[in-house]
């Protein structure tokens, strides 16, 4: 929305709040702190800019990786990956989720493009819970904030809960369960769904197209302004996490070796996730202070697939019995990753 959109609105306040409501969130959270603990505002504030100058290179080239996807048109590489045998179709529609740029916005109008174009299930059920997991640029912050190996980790993750989770609603779309998934009324699947229903080439020299290098502009600033404002966020909620929750206490309720802090952080990751990028800070800082890796990556799944805008968006387009085999697809998948890189870790 543009300055002069905002000025004709007749509740101009109301959209800048909405518009602004991150900001304005770190900013209260911020002056409440200075009101309790001028010390401790100070030093959080000195933390979230030293956050923010370490991370500044990885967020950069995330930037720079969303902008350049949207402005050569790579999702439309999407619609590859719903061609073919079912089964081929479940592991390209897993990878496909699990690497591909598609913007958030896009992936629930999609689903409900490929479902009302009849493929299968299995296939979109893969895509849908391997995409909200990883694309290229969490990948890129993810190992700036938590180490490469931490987002290998979680890559792989996107991809086995996407093939694990089609693999099993193909075995029970073979036996007569699952039909009619969409619910009634639901459309084909608007803007999100074009790439799939009339995928057009990529662009790879952008730059030589005055449109798209102005696209490329526009993606890189809104993914700045969005990336920065979850960042400073998250950066000064772990700030405050570090200086005021005990180190014992993390360490006593996710930490350890066994499966119940794993299984702890599966739940937690539902209502406790804010946003795939706000969360790798408080991850890492949760993990400095004990907190079991395993555990630590069952969270960033289980609330990356389940967080309530997702879950919400879910519940509206598909019929209930598919909404609960989501959930229980999600929850499962995220603690059987957390378990499999907890052991990993520990060998």
């Amino acid at each position: 929305m543009t300055d002069s959109t905002i000025a004709a609105s007749p509740h101009p306040a109301r959209h800048l709040l909405k518009r602004y409501r991150v900001w304005l969130a770190s900013a209260v959270i911020l002056a409440l702190v200075a009101l309790w603990s001028p010390p401790q505002a100070v030093e959080s504030a000195r933390a979230t800019l030293g956050s923010l100058i370490h991370t500044a290179p990885f967020l950069l080239l995330s930037i720079a990786i969303a902008a350049w996807a949207g402005a050569t048109g790579a999702d439309n590489l999407i619609a590859r990956a719903f061609t073919g045998s079912p089964l081929l179709m479940i592991g390209l529609a897993a990878l496909a989720g699990g690497l591909s740029p598609f913007c958030s916005c896009g992936v629930i109008p999609l689903i409900a493009a490929l479902l009302s174009m009849g493929v299968p299930l299995s296939a979109v059920m893969a895509f849908w819970l391997a995409s909200p997991v990883m694309d290229p640029s969490m990948f890129v912050l993810t190992s700036g904030v938590l180490g490469v190996e931490f987002a290998v980790a979680k890559t792989l993750s996107a991809i086995g809960l996407g093939v694990m989770g089609g693999a099993v609603v193909y075995l029970l779309a073979r036996g007569g369960a699952l039909v009619q998934p969409l619910r009634a009324g639901i459309g084909d699947g608007g803007c999100g769904g074009a790439a799939v229903r009339a995928p057009k080439p990529v662009v790879w020299r952008f730059w030589a197209d005055p449109a798209r290098r102005a696209r490329f502009g526009r993606e890189g600033y809104k993914t700045a302004m969005f990336l920065a404002q979850w960042l400073v966020l998250a950066f000064l909620l772990e700030s405050l996490m570090l200086a005021y929750i005990p180190a014992e206490t993390i360490t006593a309720a996710l930490g350890g070796t066994g499966i119940a802090p794993i299984a702890l952080a599966t739940i937690i990751g539902v209502p406790a996730y804010l946003n795939g990028f706000a969360a790798l800070p408080l991850v890492g800082g949760l993990i400095s202070q004990g907190m079991a890796p395993g555990a630590g990556l069952a969270f960033l799944v289980a609330g990356g697939v389940t967080s309530l805008p997702a879950a919400i968006a879910v519940w509206a387009l598909v019929r209930p019995r598919v909404f609960g085999l989501y959930i229980a697809l999600s929850l499962s998948g995220a603690f059987l990753c957390g378990l499999l890189f907890q052991a990993w870790v520990l060998a």
